[in-house]
């Protein structure tokens, strides 16, 4: 009897894959995602995004280092540094809302781009897949929160 194996998805699925927000896509709906993200690259110091703006965008962080923090105050205001594999500004793929804080490239950075009306087509197009992305999204958003009472870092992950 020959059992079922799993073909290995390739490196650039399987860093997808690792990404919480993904975690659970299986490898077709980790193509759809892959085909709906934007490559961006930001030098050191560059704006990624300032406070105020319209938010339309998760960003997933590939390569660098970005530093959240309040407007015009990037060290006495520093709020966050993430890194390679994690992902901010995931309040504008639920709410037009504006912008709360700055984020920087805090060292020159390779940067994933999602949009909100790719995530909507997305929910028109394969419910599945985006149901599974709003539920990751869901359980991230409270992890922060539960850490935000618990008095932990907003950029620490729970």
């Amino acid at each position: 009897m020959r059992l079922f194996r799993h073909k290995p998805l390739p490196k650039r699925l399987s860093r997808l894959q690792a990404l919480s927000l993904f975690a659970t896509l299986d490898a077709r709906e980790l193509r759809l995602v892959e085909g709906l993200l934007h490559e961006r690259e930001f030098l050191a110091g560059e704006v990624i995004f300032d406070a105020g703006e319209e938010g339309q965008a998760i960003y997933i962080i590939q390569e660098g280092q970005v530093k959240i923090c309040r407007q015009g105050e990037p060290e006495s205001g520093r709020i966050a540094e993430l890194g390679a594999g994690q992902f901010f500004g995931e309040l504008a793929l639920l709410d037009n809302a504006p912008r709360a804080l700055q984020a920087l490239a805090d060292t020159p950075c390779r940067i994933s781009v999602m949009f909100r009306a790719d995530l909507l087509n997305l929910l028109e197009t394969d419910a599945r897949a985006a149901s599974k992305i709003a539920l990751q999204l869901a359980r991230h958003l409270g992890r922060l929160v539960r850490g935000a009472a618990a008095g932990t870092p907003v950029g620490v992950r729970l």
